[in-house]
């Protein structure tokens, strides 16, 4: 069996980097109807696609898959709308492939600058969102790249639904139906050869949990793009707005568990401390969210469990919240920097010196100023979409989208020139 997988893989390889030449030289309006005519086919298949969604639901739970994870799988009306907007968005965004930037005459008479050029073959292995299908089509095909996309056996239903569309609007444009391959296989042999053909990929990006992203670094022969989990903080200043802050915090937690920029600790300066926490844990008590906190926390709030020094390393993907008391920003952004994932903090402040000194001193890929964690993504950044979020210092940083899905090249200008 794994000989076939291998063939498999292996024809799906030599197409994808087949069609990366042809999507390298694809124009823009070729790109811009194939993504409106997927974005159509999406919003007219609504209905199948919310039924292939149910099957995979039905399975799921009958598998006894974990709550965040059936979160991430559902597909409602509003998610497959989500996912046809995110296409009309990319639609519309400039196109990067191309794009010359710092064109500047040397000494020597020729000019020299640079030139946005597509990645070639990105694989994407991604476990339950089935959004995730449309949103990384979408995104790679405007970059001029080719696909291949490897869904988990969760979503197999969903995302081959979701195919069928893509397919269709790559063909609506001229393009190439093999610029977007869904792998039809959910023998996991498939992951381990897509992550190790060099020759045919030039980058994988995961999307999923911990556990898959840790074998992918761990086994991978490719470059990654990846985050490893969330551990998102949002700090309530001494000098912040107390409304707002109720208001963030409250979002940055239970606007949805299952995220990975989702709030999982939340630090408080010490001389609002009192004030702050009683109405915000309230809230949080009434949601059934489950509270672990220092020892300054929990004499505010007796019904909070006492944290241990693994829950500030914790991301939960779930309804419980760490929660710290610290004396002022200094000891904030140390324990952010010291327990931080990198992927996404925020400051509650009216101090405009403070907000500057968070924004400087977090070594993370988004940091904010009031506002809620939960907009740490590609399509509230104006991405259109994201293909994911990095937390790597190379290549690309934070939600990655167009232009994270491509690189440069020097290019020289001359007119006969020759080196003396």
């Amino acid at each position: 069996m794994n000989m076939d997988i291998k063939a498999y893989m292996q024809t799906v390889g030599q197409q994808a980097r087949a069609a990366s030449r042809l999507m390298a030289k694809a124009d823009t309006n070729a790109k811009n109807k194939a993504l409106t005519s997927m974005a159509a086919a999406i919003q007219r298949d609504a209905a199948k696609l919310i039924e292939a969604n149910a099957k995979d639901l039905a399975e799921a739970r009958e598998a006894g898959l974990e709550e965040a994870l059936l979160d991430r799988l559902a597909l409602t009306e509003k998610g497959v709308a989500g996912m046809a907007e995110g296409l009309l968005q990319i639609a519309a965004l400039p196109d990067p492939v191309g794009e010359i930037t710092g064109l500047n005459y040397r000494p020597s008479g020729i000019q020299v600058g640079k030139m946005r050029v597509p990645l070639g073959v990105i694989g994407i292995i991604y476990e339950a969102r089935p959004n995730v299908t449309a949103d990384a089509a979408g995104l790679c095909l405007k970059s001029g790249n080719a696909a291949i996309l490897r869904g988990g056996s969760e979503a197999i239903h969903s995302n081959q639904a979701i195919a069928a569309c893509v397919r269709e609007g790559l063909a609506a444009a001229g393009l190439p139906p093999t610029a977007v391959q869904v792998i039809e296989t959910t023998d996991r042999a498939a992951v381990g050869e897509l992550i190790t053909m060099k020759e045919f990929v030039d980058v994988i990006v995961p999307r999923g949990g911990k556990g898959l992203i840790e074998r992918l670094i761990a086994e991978a022969r490719i470059p990654v793009i990846k985050h490893l989990h969330g551990v998102c903080h949002v700090y309530i200043d001494d000098k912040a707005d107390l409304d707002k802050a109720i208001r963030i915090a409250d979002n940055a937690k239970t606007s949805r568990y299952g995220t990975c920029n989702t709030m999982e600790t939340l630090l408080v300066a010490e001389g609002v401390a009192v004030t702050v926490l009683p109405p915000l844990c309230k809230i949080y008590l009434d949601k059934g969210v489950e509270l672990r906190g220092c020892p300054a926390s929990r004499a505010i709030i007796p019904q909070m469990k006492e944290a241990t020094e693994e829950d500030w390393h914790t991301e939960y993907l779930a309804p419980i919240l760490s929660v710290r008391v610290v004396k002022d920003i200094d000891e904030a952004i140390e324990h952010i920097n010291t327990y931080s994932s990198q992927h996404t903090e925020s400051i509650v402040t009216e101090d405009y010196s403070r907000a500057r000194r968070f924004l400087r001193e977090v070594d993370s890929s988004s940091v904010m100023v009031n506002a809620s964690t939960r907009f740490a993504d590609g399509f509230e950044y104006g991405l259109g979409a994201e293909i994911g979020i990095s937390t790597d210092k190379i290549h690309a940083r934070g939600p990655v989208g167009l232009e994270g899905l491509t690189s440069q090249k020097f290019i020289v200008l001359g007119d006969g020139h020759v080196r003396g």
